[in-house]
């Protein structure tokens, strides 16, 4: 059976949608595939890829993309996550398409110390992680059992 493909779509796409295609894709690889985009394309968060990686996750090689990257590729799932994605994709999404929404705050904008820059990411992580188990729930949470699909 082939994964069910998902896109994942942000403002910038630096932060909250390369965090949901990486969980994903680490969490169940065989039943999703998950891509990402940005409205304005901002190149890929360091703060995010070094969260992820304290999760065993690797999304360095994502590249931050914006819808046009995807011009002939249907999604079961379109996944808006910030008002602005929402507002500006809605013309985009072919009809047919499972379209869901929610407001993730952007930590990006926080501009204090290292510290809790990283603690508004780390929170954005797990947010994100917990969310996608209610909207994929046959897609375990990262540190449940059975989080992550191994070959047969």
């Amino acid at each position: 059976m082939e994964p069910k493909t998902v896109l994942f779509i942000c403002s910038f796409n630096s932060v909250r949608s390369q965090i949901a295609e990486g969980l994903l894709n680490a969490r169940c690889p065989r039943r999703y595939r998950a891509f990402s985009a940005g409205v304005a394309p901002g190149g890929l968060s360091p703060y995010a890829v070094l969260v992820m990686r304290e999760e065993g996750i690797d999304i360095s090689s994502q590249k931050s993309k914006s819808l046009s990257a995807f011009p002939s590729m249907k999604f079961d799932f379109v996944v808006t996550m910030c008002d602005h994605a929402k507002l500006a994709a809605t013309g985009a999404i072919p009809e047919g398409t499972t379209r869901i929404h929610r407001d993730f705050v952007s930590p990006s904008e926080v501009q204090e110390n290292k510290e809790l820059v990283f603690a508004e990411f780390r929170a954005l992580r797990e947010d994100i992680d917990a969310w996608l188990s209610d909207i994929f729930p046959d897609c375990p949470k990262t540190g449940e059992p059975g989080n992550r699909e191994t070959e047969p």
